[in-house]
């Protein structure tokens, strides 16, 4: 067994080599950013209080990294991993409060290597990964909030919860929940004090004023995204096919943690009662969201999409570890560690495979040669820099990354736009034949796709 002065020692030791691999396998073994994290950056290099996708937190992460490292791939590489590993690190601190005991607070972290969303999938930065510490952080603030009573932890707890929601919407299911927890204490008559509470609700509303301004602007667009993506017809055989879909794939996703946590409890003996507080809070902030998941796509008949859930299962360590009998007269901690070494190790090689011998991926694309090759053409026709870019996220967004005057990236430009940039640079990505017709400027193509140059002619 380690002993208790080093597991602080050992879990630092496993969030940088985490953190290591998952930011050098990737940047190693891929060509180009993946899509979102372009997107991301597309976004960020016209910084708004939202976009047609999504809340704006992903886009200011990004962007803020590519003022210090600029368009270098193994930042954002490395700005993924830095959510993963601060989500781990406030696990590891609620658990130490949680269960009084250092082992079991390290255990609770290691284990989540079993679930991929928290290795496999994480080097694409997106909503999904931005969402990470946010969550870990509201639900630790939450048990703070409890136990504490103080002001200053429910100002955090509103803090956190409006940056979740800035990250992704689907942080509402977290809300929902903790609000649950809130709800059900005041009914037990536990003393909490109303002005806490009005403190959290007025930070969360502060936080998330300028976003919700911006979504009466512009009529709601990243709301209709999100019902358009759900992908449910809404027949009646949805209603339970999609629910029932949703878990057969949760409960595969899961194997390799719960083999991972059979290894620890030995016997799978519920060793707690289901009215104690800390099962009721884990109940509320773990299960209550996933829970709400599943009624959504079973009144709806909606589509729950796999990558969705990435935050969900932060707390199923400390869960596990709470509700299982564990002796640790009879934990064998080298079989444990044999096995977990072998799914830490897999998981990047896999990764690192599939990066390298697929050819056909996002990451697969050359980027920064075809914005080179653009940048050329541009050269030779026009004197001043290119300063916006106009298309879809994926092939403008890449040129707004790798060229390097950092032109703003636009969907489409509004009439009041078109008036205000005769002066600058512009490059519209699109369809190559219907720009060829149209183009005022210099036309060019690199398949599948077209760029129209307008600017200062030398």
């Amino acid at each position: 067994m380690i002993k208790q002065k080093n597991i602080d020692k050992v879990f630092n030791l496993f969030l940088f080599t985490h953190l290591l691999i998952w930011t050098l396998v990737p940047f190693l073994t891929n060509r180009n950013l993946p899509l979102d994290t372009i997107e991301a950056l597309a976004w960020g290099s016209n910084l708004e209080w939202g976009y047609s996708k999504h809340p704006p937190l992903s886009a200011y992460l990004s962007e803020f990294f590519y003022l210090i490292f600029g368009n270098n791939d193994w930042a954002y590489y490395l700005l993924s991993q830095i959510c993963v590993v601060l989500s781990f690190i406030v696990i590891f601190r609620f658990s130490k409060e949680f269960f009084k005991n250092s082992y079991l607070a390290l255990l609770s972290v290691v284990v989540l290597e079993g679930i991929y969303f928290y290795n496999f999938t994480t080097p694409e930065f997106n909503v999904n990964i931005a969402q990470l510490p946010f969550w870990s952080l509201t639900i630790y603030f939450s048990w703070r909030c409890i136990k504490k009573e103080k002001q200053l932890d429910y100002i955090f707890l509103g803090l956190f919860a409006g940056l979740g929601i800035l990250s992704k919407y689907l942080f509402i299911y977290l809300v929902i929940g903790i609000s649950l927890l809130f709800f059900y204490l005041i009914k037990k008559r536990k003393k909490i004090f109303l002005k806490n509470y009005l403190a959290a609700i007025l930070t969360t509303c502060l936080v998330l004023l300028p976003h919700i301004i911006w979504l009466i602007n512009n009529q709601f667009p990243s709301i209709e995204y999100g019902f358009s993506r759900t992908g449910g017809v809404g027949n009646f055989f949805e209603h339970f096919s999609l629910p029932l879909i949703f878990l057969v794939k949760q409960t595969l996703l899961l194997i390799p943690f719960l083999f991972l946590i059979f290894l620890i409890v030995k016997r799978v003996k519920i060793k707690k009662k289901f009215n104690d507080s800390k099962t009721i809070f884990l109940f509320f902030s773990v299960l209550i969201p996933i829970l709400l998941i599943f009624i959504t796509s079973m009144i709806f008949g909606i589509k729950i999409r796999t990558m969705w859930m990435t935050p969900f299962y932060l707390f199923f360590g400390v869960l596990s570890l709470h509700l299982f009998k564990i002796n640790f007269n009879y934990f064998s901690i080298k079989k444990f560690i044999f096995v977990f070494s072998f799914f830490f190790i897999l998981s990047p090689i896999l990764y690192g495979y599939i990066s390298i011998t697929e050819t056909t991926k996002r990451t697969d694309f050359y980027g920064k040669q075809i914005s080179e090759l653009v940048k050329r053409k541009w050269d030779k026709n026009f004197s001043n820099q290119i300063s916006i870019v106009v298309g879809d996220e994926w092939y403008a967004g890449n040129l707004s990354y790798h060229l390097e005057s950092r032109p703003k990236w636009f969907s489409k430009l509004s009439e009041k736009q078109l008036k205000t940039i005769d002066n600058e640079g512009v490059i519209y990505v699109g369809n190559p034949e219907i720009l060829k017709k149209i183009c005022p400027g210099t036309f060019g193509s690199i398949k599948p796709v077209g760029y129209c140059m307008i600017g200062e002619k030398w």
